[in-house]
């Protein structure tokens, strides 16, 4: 059975971590969502028990291994485990607060809607 292409239906990449559409690269240029884009994909194994390489190509990801030759990021991703991992950098950039400051929560005040009509003299002269 043929089934005619659709206008932005040729490639769609998925997030390796959650499944989601991908509109980002993270910094080892692989399409990921962007809650996770500050997420790597480390420690990947081919079948045979070698460590992949990471590759960009004109076709999107892949993968080279020593042994076995270049595999596509969905082979890879069926015998992989994918888990984000996040740099330690990024963890310690982020400022650690102090638990002897006032943790007052702000009062949120009920607002109320005001409507203005296109004869009100107070409003517009």
């Amino acid at each position: 059975m043929y089934i005619p292409k659709r206008y932005g239906m040729s490639k769609i990449d998925s997030c390796p971590f959650c499944q989601k559409h991908a509109t980002t690269m993270n910094t080892q240029k692989v399409p990921v969502c962007a809650a996770h884009k500050q997420d790597l994909l480390d420690g990947l194994k081919c079948i045979c028990g070698s460590t992949l390489d990471i590759l960009n190509g004109r076709f999107g990801v892949f993968f080279s291994c020593m042994k076995c030759g270049s595999i596509s990021l969905k082979k890879v991703l069926e015998f992989n485990d994918v888990k984000p991992m996040v740099r330690e950098v990024n963890q310690q950039k982020q400022p650690q607060r102090e638990s002897g400051r006032n943790t007052e929560k702000k009062v949120i005040r009920n607002r109320t809607e005001i409507t203005i009509r296109s004869d009100d003299p107070d409003y517009f002269d």
